[in-house]
């Protein structure tokens, strides 16, 4: 017997088992239909027997932040998640699981990962995450959190993996923007929201940090050396000027004089002795120079 999946569709689960088993497969469906019937009437005879004592056992109460999944002989209940408040259970054939909503914190231990350009670093990161469907949360997967958070660690490390050592050390929001991206799509499925994401640190190894700090401090007093030269041009140019400036002034340079010994005796107490007077240099400086010009 031949299954028509044409356009790539699977059969409904029903049809499926008619084309297989036939009309006995109908058969034993009516008949378990017919059992969970007669179970639940059962269930609400010794309800109403055992009043007010079953009505401890019938009602239970979930927080705000909780909700309950209820199984009636293994199926889900049509409806959803009930709470918060109260609900009712009928015994011996519900079930229920009680499902938390808050925004938990997982904080990804550290993961010893080897970069693209062969850089072996240690990265940890904190993943905040909640319970976005209850239903979804428990029908789909066996533990959203444990699983939610193998993935975040698997893919800390596929991305850690794919970046060189300057990306990951620069763009650590970029890189935390996609990881939540891909944990939320990958979870949408398993009824968690991936809230945020954060890089908590990179830890490099010893011989690399020290590296680094020797780079760094070449590339510091590269720039010091720099600034110092160019602060010598500036203050050459300014010499130069100023002595242009004293040149055409001869009275300049006896008050720069001055005002030299002024700073001198205000740092230290001292005692300046003048052989001669600075007018009477000047004078046969003067004198020597008219000599030149006029010999007789």
């Amino acid at each position: 017997m031949s299954v028509d999946v044409t356009n790539g569709q699977r059969p409904h689960v029903e049809d499926y088992s008619k084309q297989v088993f036939g009309s006995g497969t109908e058969q034993v469906m009516e008949e378990a239909k017919t059992c969970g019937k007669i179970l639940t009437v059962l269930s609400w005879m010794l309800v109403i027997l055992t009043m007010p004592f079953s009505l401890l056992v019938c009602f239970k109460v979930v927080q705000e932040y909780e909700r309950a999944v209820i199984f009636r002989l293994g199926r889900l209940l049509s409806g959803g998640a009930k709470g918060p408040g109260i609900f009712f259970i009928l015994p011996c054939i519900d079930a229920y699981a009680r499902v938390d909503l808050r925004t938990r914190t997982y904080d990804i231990p550290p993961q010893e990962v080897l970069t693209k350009d062969s850089v072996t670093v240690s990265v940890d990161a904190v993943v905040y995450y909640r319970v976005s469907n209850a239903t979804v949360s428990i029908a789909n997967v066996e533990n959203a959190h444990h699983s939610t958070r193998l993935l975040a660690q698997t893919t800390l490390r596929n991305i850690m993996g794919q970046r060189p050592l300057h990306e990951i050390l620069s763009e650590r929001e970029s890189i935390s923007k996609h990881m939540k991206s891909l944990l939320d799509e990958a979870t949408e499925s398993w009824g968690i929201n991936v809230e945020r994401v954060e890089i908590k640190d990179v830890r490099l190894p010893v011989q690399l940090q020290r590296a680094m700090a020797a780079e760094a401090e070449a590339a510091r007093e590269a720039r010091a050396k720099v600034i110092a030269a160019e602060g010598e041009q500036k203050a050459s140019r300014a010499l130069r000027e100023a002595s242009e400036v004293i040149g055409d002034s001869p009275a300049a340079l006896q008050l720069r004089y001055l005002q030299t010994l002024n700073t001198i005796s205000a740092e230290k107490n001292s005692t300046i002795v003048f052989p001669l007077p600075i007018d009477m240099v000047t004078y046969f400086l003067q004198a020597k120079q008219n000599s030149q010009k006029d010999p007789f």
